[in-house]
């Protein structure tokens, strides 16, 4: 039995090591680190001026789109933070370096959102049962202020959207807050017009759904990313049939994927070659394949020549 691994990794340019392996590299690029900060810096501005003027203006709404601007801020954190850690390079004993704190961020993310938005529920609901006046105008100037800030944040990311599933996140987040924001400047006309208190606290119930249906998603992948499961972008099946279908495969067996960080997606796998080692020219083609076809950066493959094994493994994992 032969084994061989090999381990590709691709970040501008195509790097390949066989044996030891360094891995410092960050999947988003520094100069994004200006616009992290000038987002984060212009939301959380903008969350204290609106949860002041929420309270002021009597507006549940407006308190409850703070509540969703203070997720924005803490959604651009765990994408900074986990642009940073990703740059950390391996050590003894954290040998995939601090990626995967970028799964535990997201997930406390997540739990933390769901958790402030119950409460802004609880309060509305309250509110619903007895309307206060509502300051109408207060609540269109601040929200529509809002609108400004949340499509400028998005604006700062659009160039990296295509390229950085970090930067897309944060990007996507930033546009969706324009939406929300848009319906709280509405729902300030729509008091100011017909004086029904009560609009208010519908308004906010409404930005609640919205919160929880954003982070339930959230929630969903990074509790699954944390289990090690296959990342939802990544056919496990796809990839299965594609190694299976190498020349000289008889079987493959041993194939796990799962995410390293909220970025990065890593693969191991033993293909069982019964004529030979096919030679790392062909190792490194298949990891370049997996790079290109299916996403998958990282990937580890053992060689087998075992023929016995093709009968063993042939419709294992």
């Amino acid at each position: 039995m032969a084994n061989h691994a090999a381990d590709h990794e691709h970040h501008g340019h195509q790097h390949h090591e066989h044996g030891g392996h360094h891995h410092g590299h960050s999947h988003a690029p520094a100069d994004f680190g200006k616009a992290f900060a000038i987002g984060i810096a212009l939301n959380l501005a903008f969350v204290f001026a609106e949860a002041i003027y929420g309270v002021l203006g009597n507006s549940m709404a407006l308190i409850a789109d703070a509540g969703h601007n203070l997720s924005d801020v803490l959604g651009l954190v765990v994408a900074w933070v986990a642009s940073w850690l990703v740059k950390r390079a391996p050590s003894e004993r954290f040998t995939y370096g601090l990626r995967s704190s970028s799964i535990l961020a997201a997930l406390f993310n997540a739990v933390f959102l769901l958790v402030a938005t119950g409460a802004i529920a609880v309060e509305a609901i309250q509110r619903f049962f007895d309307p206060a006046p509502v300051a109408g105008q207060t609540v269109i100037i601040v929200a529509a202020i809002g609108i400004a800030i949340n499509f400028g944040t998005a604006m700062l990311f659009a160039g990296g959207a295509m390229d950085d599933l970090n930067i897309r996140g944060a990007f996507m987040h930033m546009m969706a807050d324009a939406v929300v924001s848009l319906a709280v400047v509405i729902a300030g006309f729509a008091i100011l017009m017909t004086g029904l208190n009560w609009i208010d606290p519908v308004v906010s119930l409404l930005v609640s759904v919205v919160i929880v249906w954003g982070t339930w998603g959230l929630l969903r992948d990074s509790m699954q990313m944390s289990l090690h499961a296959v990342p939802p972008h990544v056919n496990p099946q796809a990839v299965r049939d594609y190694l299976q279908s190498q020349p000289g495969v008889c079987a493959i067996h041993d194939l796990h994927i799962w995410a390293m960080s909220t970025t990065e997606v890593a693969l191991t796998c033993h293909l069982i070659y019964p004529t030979g080692h096919p030679g790392d020219g062909e190792l490194r083609r298949i990891a370049n394949d997996l790079r290109i076809r299916f996403r998958i950066p990282h990937a580890t493959l053992q060689v087998e020549t075992d023929e016995q094994d093709c009968a063993l493994h042939a419709h294992a994992i």
